[in-house]
């Protein structure tokens, strides 16, 4: 879903075109989805709908328009006309949650499979669940609501298992109730929330699949939190590159795109900055507050202290 406006960015650009970690953060959310192997990629457009196609033109996607955002449950609306005749299951998610995890949404998958679920849904535990719709479950640890912030009475504010907003579910269960859902709520919506109160109402168990970290959920509404995920995404690629043999010191203070490769045996000093399709070999040092853009480097090479590289072959 990728249709909303993102008031809280406080910005005219919508909210999945902002970057987060030098892509549009929903390229993060498709590169995870199209990672398994799905039949077919569905995005749900509304707001500045061009441009986020514009910037979606890599992708081998099809679209549904929201023309009024009216919510969750409206926004998958917009697509039964695409999916509905077509059966089998289908991953919803939202188009801010950039840090969410191949290997998760498959392991939410393999986990429905196996439960032979009609609904699942993914929770968390966080500390702060302010902001999240709240997890109401039962005696077996089946999911029997969920409440959303506004709604939420102050002793169910108080739960911790927050709903992630990704949900897997079969497309002749998840149309029929979202005929059913109504708009009696604060923001006068149709909440994608409400099919489990009405799979619970029509005897089906609501399974949940608890993702354990819950930093792979975070969605993006703010500045701070757009802050928040661009760090996460560069401290995931710095880890990669230091399994991979590479010495990164002070890794909070250095910036590296994911086009970036680096040989084993380089060290990386504080202060660095490397991106574009730059390549770095074995053995090299770059020195602090060095900025390499597109360059290739080749082994046991040295780059002095603030120096500054575009499209250079050294």
């Amino acid at each position: 879903m990728a249709a909303g406006k993102g008031t809280r960015m406080k910005s005219s650009l919508a909210k999945v075109l902002h970057q987060v970690y030098f892509v549009p953060m929903v390229h993060h959310v498709l590169n995870a989805t199209k990672a398994l192997n799905p039949v077919q990629q569905i995005v749900v457009v509304g707001h500045q709908q061009q441009r986020v196609k514009e910037a979606l033109v890599d992708y081998d996607l099809v679209y549904a328009e929201q023309k009024e955002q009216l919510g969750t449950g409206h926004a998958v609306l917009s697509a039964e006309n695409l999916i509905s005749n077509k059966g089998g299951m289908v991953l919803i998610l939202c188009g801010d949650t950039p840090l969410i995890k191949a290997a998760t949404l498959q392991a939410m998958i393999d986990n429905h499979i196996a439960g032979q679920s009609v609904l699942s849904v993914m929770t968390t535990i966080v500390d702060n669940p302010a902001d999240y719709g709240r997890i109401i479950s039962n005696d077996d640890n089946l999911l029997v609501r969920i409440v959303e912030e506004k709604d939420a009475s102050s002793k169910q504010k108080k739960i911790c298992e927050i709903n992630a907003g990704i949900y897997c579910v079969d497309v002749d269960f998840l149309y029929n109730a979202l005929h059913q859902v109504g708009t009696d709520n604060q923001q006068g919506e149709l909440y994608l929330t409400d099919i489990v109160e009405i799979a619970n109402n029509s005897g089906i168990s609501v399974h949940k699949f608890v993702c354990p970290d819950s930093t792979e959920i975070l969605g993006v509404n703010s500045r701070r939190e757009l802050s928040l995920a661009h760090e996460v995404l560069q401290l995931r690629y710095h880890y990669e590159l230091m399994d991979s043999g590479v010495t990164i010191y002070q890794p909070g203070s250095v910036t590296i795109e994911s086009t970036v490769n680096i040989g084993p045996d380089t060290v990386i000093y504080p202060n660095v900055v490397l991106r574009g399709e730059t390549v770095i070999g074995r053995d090299c040092i770059i020195e602090s507050l060095s900025y390499l853009n597109n360059c290739l480097i080749g082994d046991e090479v040295t780059i002095s202290a603030a120096t500054c590289l575009q499209n250079v072959k050294m």
